[in-house]
This record gives C-alpha cells, sequence and structure tokens, in this order.
C-alpha cells in the first residue's frame, strides 16, 4: 500500500480508493503533491511544483526565485522561515525564539499499526490489516526529532495521522503548537461541511464555500463540545450525499481542538487539525517525548455519503472496542424524565415492573442515588449509597430487577465534585482551580483535577466499590459542565498550561482503568447530552447519549447531523413523553418510536402513567425493534431526506447483504394541497426483487430507487412511514 521511489524521493500512499503524495525536495523539504482519487503511478509530468511569485515571496535560496516555501504545499509546515501561512506547529527555545527547520532524515515502512501511547485511536487485530509509513524529520540546530506516522488500511478507505515530537538536544523546548494534520491543496474550489450546536441542539450541517480567508472551528473548553464537533470536511462543489468529492478529518480526542482552513492569496488552501494551541504549551525537556492524538482522514468520490460510510465502518469495527463492539444492544428504561430526583426503592420497582411486563431489557437508575442527592447542588464526588431512598442498597435492587427479566445499570458523573460534598470538604485542592481566583460553578459543581494521579486514583477506587458492590451490566458516564479556572495544584507555573490535555490523558486513564476491569459492563457515554460525542469517547464507551432533547422532531437533525461521522449504533435514542420536556411539543408516539428506533432504542418516561392502549403500543414497540435491531445496528445506513432542507425527512437501514431494509419518512408538519411524492429508495441491490413484509407486493431493487415509493396522503402534523422489505425468491 506503500511505495517509495528512491530516484525522486516520492512517497505514494495508496488505499483502497485512493492515492496521497509527497515528496523530499531540495535540501529536505517535505512537499505535499496530492490527495485524492486513486492513481496507479505518480508520474514526473504531474503539476507544477514551482512557481515564481515575485518579490513578496521570500528564498531560502537567493539565486532561485521560483522555490519559496511560502508558495509550495507542504507537508507538515512550520512559521518563521518564509511560509506565511498557518503552521502545524511551533517550538519556543530557551533564547525566546519561534524558528524552527525540520528537514527530512529517514523513513521507515511496516505492517500493522502501533498503539499510541496514552491516547485512543483506531487499531488492528492482524498486522496484515494496515501498513504504516513513518517520517522522521530533524531540526539539527536544537536536536528535535519529529516523526510523521501514516497508516493505510487494507478494508477500509481511510488513512491516519499522527505526530510524535522527541527532544534529542540539551536544552528544553516549550511546544506552543502541535497539530496532528496539515493538508495543501493546489486550489480553492470547495465547500466547507461543519457540525455546529449546543445545549438540545447538537451537531446541525454547516455548509458554506470557502473565502480568502481563515475558517476556524474549535473548542477551549475542555472538552470537544456541544457546540462544534472535532470534525470538518472539504467538498467539491456540486458534491451531494452520493456524488463527487469529500475530503473529511476526524480528530480522535475529547479535549480542546482547533481546525482550520485558510485560503492563501494564490487561491490554495491549507486545511489542519489538532490540539487547540489556545492556552496550550507543552514543557519537552531533554529525552522527552509528546504524542499528539490521531486524525483520521476519509476520501470519497461517491459524495458525502461515501465518506459517512468509510467513518461508519472504521469507528464501528475498528474503534470501538470491547465485548459490545459487535453484540447487540439492550432495550433500556431511563428513570430520568419519570422521576428526576424525586424517587425511592418503591417507584423504581413500579418502573420496574412496568418495564419487565413490556418487554424492555435494562433498567437504568440515573442521578440521584448516592450522598444527599436530592437535587442538582450536592453530594457529586460521594458515591456511596444514598440509604434514605434506597434502604437496602444498591445489591438488593439489581437483584430485583435481575428477578424481573432485567439487567440493571446505572448513572454517573465522575468527573466532578459538588463544593457541598464530603470529597470536596477533605480534599479542597481536588479541583481544578488557580491560587486566588474565584472557583467559578456551573450546576453547582466544580470539575475533579484529572491532571492529578491521586485524584484518578481515587476515582478508580470510589468506582470499583461501586461497581463490585452489585450486579451493574451498564454504565452511563455523564460530564455536565466545561473547564473554567484550568490549572492543578501539583504542576509547577511553566507547566499549567499543560494542565487541560494532562486532564484528558487523565481521564483516558481512568477509563482504560475501568473499562478494562468491568468488561461486562456496557458503557455510555454522556455529557449533558452529546457535548462529547467525538471518536476518542467511542474508543472507551461505544454509545453516547446523543442529546439531552428527547423530542423526536428534533431528533431528526441531531441524528440526521450525528449520522455525518458516526454510526447509528453509537446513538443512544429514547422515546420520552409529551408534551415533550425540553421543547412542550406533542408527537404521535409511533413518530417517536421510529424516531428513537433509528438508534440504540430506549424510554425515557413513567411508564406507570400511560394508558392501556399506550402500553401496548409500546409492548408492540419494544417487540418490532428487536426483530430489526441486527439490521439497524449492524446495517448500512443510508441518509435520503435532509431536515435541514426540507420539511421531510427520510433514511434507510440495509443488511450487509442486501437481503433487507428499513425505511423511515418522517414529515414534519402538514401541506394544504398536498402533492403526490415520490421516494426514491438507496442502497439496494438493483437485480434482486424485494417484498414488502406488511402489504405482500413485490418490486426490484431497481424499481425502488429509480421510480420510487409513493408517499400516502394524510392529514396532520409530525406523520412517519416505515417500510419493511425483505428479498424475494
Amino acid at each position: 500500500m506503500i511505495l517509495f521511489d528512491k530516484k525522486r524521493c516520492l512517497f505514494h500512499l495508496q488505499g483502497k480508493g485512493f492515492s496521497y503524495v509527497f515528496q523530499v525536495i531540495r535540501e529536505g523539504y517535505l512537499a505535499h503533491l496530492y490527495w485524492g482519487k486513486k492513481v496507479k503511478e505518480y508520474r514526473e509530468s504531474s503539476p507544477l511544483l514551482f512557481v515564481n511569485r515575485g518579490g513578496f515571496a521570500p528564498n531560502p535560496d537567493p539565486s532561485d526565485r521560483t522555490f519559496s516555501l511560502d508558495n509550495i504545499p507542504l507537508e507538515y509546515p512550520a512559521y518563521g522561515n518564509g511560509d506565511f501561512r498557518h503552521p502545524a506547529y511551533q517550538i519556543q527555545l530557551e533564547n525566546g525564539s519561534t524558528v524552527t527547520d525540520l528537514r527530512y532524515h529517514s523513513y521507515r515502512i511496516h505492517k500493522g499499526k502501533s498503539k499510541l501511547k496514552y491516547l485512543p485511536a483506531t487499531y488492528v487485530e492482524h498486522e496484515h490489516e494496515a501498513e504504516t509509513l513513518e517520517i522522521v524529520l530533524i531540526d539539527k540546530v536544537i536536536g528535535l526529532w519529529v516523526t510523521l506516522s501514516y497508516t493505510l488500511f487494507e478494508k477500509y478507505n481511510a488513512m491516519t495521522r499522527s505526530v510524535q515530537f522527541h527532544n534529542k538536544g540539551k536544552e528544553n523546548l516549550k511546544i506552543l503548537r502541535a497539530l496532528s494534520s496539515s493538508v495543501d491543496f493546489r486550489d480553492d474550489q470547495f465547500d466547507l461541511l461543519t457540525l455546529y450546536g449546543s445545549h438540545t441542539n447538537e451537531r446541525n450541517i454547516s455548509r458554506h464555500p470557502l473565502a480568502m480567508e481563515m475558517q476556524v472551528i474549535e473548542s477551549r473548553r475542555g472538552a470537544s463540545s456541544l457546540q462544534h464537533d472535532p470534525f470538518f470536511a472539504l467538498l467539491r462543489k456540486g458534491t451531494d450525499e452520493t456524488r463527487g468529492e469529500s475530503y473529511g478529518l476526524s480528530f480522535v480526542y475529547s479535549g480542546n481542538f482547533q481546525a482550520q482552513v485558510e485560503v492563501d492569496q494564490y487561491h490554495t488552501t491549507r486545511a489542519s487539525i489538532g490540539i487547540n494551541s489556545f492556552d496550550f504549551s507543552w514543557l519537552l525537556t531533554p529525552k522527552e517525548i509528546f504524542q499528539t492524538p490521531e486524525v483520521v482522514m476519509v476520501y470519497s468520490d461517491q459524495g458525502i455519503d461515501g465518506m459517512s460510510q468509510t467513518y461508519h465502518h472504521l469507528y464501528r469495527e475498528r474503534l470501538c472496542r470491547g465485548l459490545y463492539r459487535d453484540r447487540i444492544r439492550p432495550i433500556l428504561i431511563n428513570n430520568w424524565e419519570a422521576t428526576y430526583f424525586k424517587f425511592n426503592e418503591k417507584k423504581i420497582e413500579e418502573l420496574a415492573d412496568e418495564a419487565s411486563s413490556l418487554g424492555i431489557e435494562l433498567f437504568v437508575l440515573d442521578d440521584g442515588w448516592f450522598g444527599r442527592r436530592d437535587n442538582a447542588k450536592s453530594s457529586l464526588g460521594d458515591w456511596v449509597v444514598d440509604k434514605r431512598k434506597l434502604p437496602h442498597g444498591l445489591n438488593r435492587l439489581a437483584k430485583r430487577i435481575e428477578g424481573k427479566g432485567m439487567a440493571f445499570g446505572l448513572w454517573f458523573e465522575p468527573e466532578m465534585v459538588s463544593p457541598d460534598s464530603q470529597l470536596y470538604r477533605k480534599h479542597p485542592d481536588w479541583c481544578l482551580h488557580v491560587p486566588n481566583r474565584p472557583r467559578t460553578v456551573a450546576r453547582n459543581q466544580l470539575v475533579l483535577d484529572l491532571s492529578r494521579q491521586d485524584v484518578c486514583e481515587y476515582l478508580i477506587e470510589a468506582l470499583s466499590n461501586v461497581l463490585s458492590s452489585a450486579l451493574i451490566r451498564y454504565v452511563k458516564w455523564d460530564m455536565n459542565r466545561h473547564m473554567t479556572e484550568i490549572g492543578s495544584a501539583l504542576l509547577p507555573p511553566e507547566r499549567q498550561r499543560e494542565t487541560a490535555h494532562r486532564y484528558m490523558l487523565g481521564l483516558y486513564y481512568v477509563l482504560e482503568v475501568i473499562t478494562s476491569k468491568y468488561p461486562k459492563i456496557l458503557f455510555e457515554s454522556c455529557s449533558s447530552g452529546g457535548g462529547r460525542y467525538d471518536p476518542g469517547m467511542l474508543y472507551y464507551m461505544p454509545q453516547v447519549w446523543a442529546s439531552d432533547n428527547t423530542d423526536a422532531i428534533s431528533r431528526l437533525k441531531i441524528q440526521f447531523g450525528t449520522s455525518i461521522i458516526y454510526p447509528p449504533i453509537t446513538m443512544g435514542a429514547h422515546v420520552s413523553t409529551v408534551p415533550n420536556h425540553q421543547v412542550g411539543r406533542i408527537t404521535p408516539l409511533e413518530t417517536r418510536g421510529y424516531v428513537a428506533m433509528s438508534g440504540n432504542f430506549g424510554y425515557e418516561l413513567d411508564l406507570t402513567k400511560l394508558s392501556k392502549k399506550e402500553k401496548e403500543m409500546v409492548k408492540k414497540q419494544v417487540a418490532f425493534y428487536k426483530e430489526i435491531r441486527p439490521l439497524i445496528q449492524f446495517g448500512t445506513f443510508h441518509r435520503i431526506l435532509s431536515p435541514f432542507e426540507g420539511n421531510e425527512t427520510a433514511w434507510i437501514f440495509v443488511s450487509p447483504d442486501q437481503d433487507e431494509f428499513i425505511c423511515f419518512h418522517y414529515r414534519v408538519l402538514a401541506v394544504p394541497a398536498q402533492p403526490i411524492r415520490i421516494l426514491k429508495l438507496v442502497g439496494l441491490n438493483p437485480d434482486y426483487l424485494y417484498k414488502d413484509v406488511n402489504t405482500g407486493k413485490v418490486f426490484g431493487g431497481d424499481e425502488l430507487m429509480n421510480v420510487g415509493i409513493t408517499l400516502p396522503i394524510e392529514k396532520g402534523d409530525f406523520l412517519s412511514h416505515m417500510w419493511r422489505f425483505k428479498k424475494y425468491n
């Protein structure tokens, strides 16, 4: 997969459907040449590299006006010696200067993919699944060795990149900027696609043309955030779901990030992503190594859907790990919107009785079971059962729920501490804080300092005590505020700006220990919903609570946008009561069910308050989802109609062998004088005949995709329809 032309010192990385090419030029500069559709060979006649740009382009060689670092595409650019575009890295020396000069030294190609120390990343199970190239660059003046790592997968149309900094010199270096990937394109004929949002309104789709400026998305919040996903894509003009070129960059990290696209005066484009350089630095002492997180780069010449398919399959199969990676996920009931903090043992068992009778498989006890947690003002950090609410403890409750034929799950928010808690009173220095400044609270809580080993070990012990005390099969791991006063009592002044990244390393350490210690527990990540829905968390927890907004109509956009990168099996999606608690909307139970069935299905309401008719409908929904969930969770998902572009949404799940599919269609508002609407399906085998499970009618796959299905004309808002087909022999 990785070819090296020794004569030209050219590296040609050939992925499943793409080529990525760069070359060592002049006195060791690394020039980027091409990223796009796969070519057999990159020949001498490929695009011109050197151009005379005139007097404002500095020339390392005064005798050659055609060569300037400001004009050529570079693989890992610096700033200060001729390239005025934004750099991929920046190092400060002891003398205060920030000029560095990395030159090519050597390369190594090897089978497989090495683990990133202390960081989540994609992986392989056998070395033949991937091939890795390591390029070593050296700044001889300061003894800095930088290794650029590239991995290509045999099965997946993706490439990963990361960078390692090794100080082999004699003086301290300070890393001010260390992005994981930078790509220079020869033109600017792209649209920029990003995912933005807020609490209860996550992962909206933004798409707009590139402009002659710097365009940046980032998080400075200490988490990947609700506001921006650590991902962006460049789309060639005219690219849609199934046609055109897409270039995706997704960052496997859960903390502060920056992703930026710059168009310069020559209409060339530089795109990069990595740890946010704002409020970041890292003291790199002699012999010390710093490793950047991984970027997953995907090229598709089959539109946005082609890019999504690569991310879906790679993240589901070689990012998610553990017992539940390949196992169907249970249907759950969560008590949060049913009771909030006001519950006792009797109420929980009543809910569990109803859930059991309806066929639900997992009961999750949410916030309020520990300390003296009657509201959000106290007890975070005190992970001890509140005997006022649960006088017989978790063990008996778990056994009682197991006796009803369900597994038992529990909510935690381990990374936080309440000022009103035993933990805070005992260890007030264990939270993030800076001297002589107030400690800003959010949701009446502070953030524990996970850059400290003692805090990490406390969490491991406290959580282990609870998880070992009862038969707990599921954990919802929440994180409900972002970081302020980002400082650590244990770090010296010159390392204070390392705190946010050291926090992430501490979190990953805790997650690795806990998930390895309890491999049979299904862990679900949450951060006020989707505030930390990123590839880094998926490495430890194979599903995420996609949003605190459980309104079915709001969820159309949330789940549609999420699917640009993340597979449906990672999305927690629940049916809740009406009027909805977040937006007050009243939607049919059928529509709420069909939306929630398009992810990991569950309920979040008081089942004891449902009517007999509603309970019967819930029972049927549960039974139906059990039939279709292998298709939903392990099938191929395609988007058909976008809620961001009109009044309707549609998507389809197709089995891997294309023998079966299920399609959902949703209409938000009723339309007067409704026109006849045709829905053309996608992803089917055109040569197959398919039988409608409900009507018995038979259609050709080509017919369903090219002619389509006529949508019913009905009155009413928030309506939905479902079609289920199986191959007809």
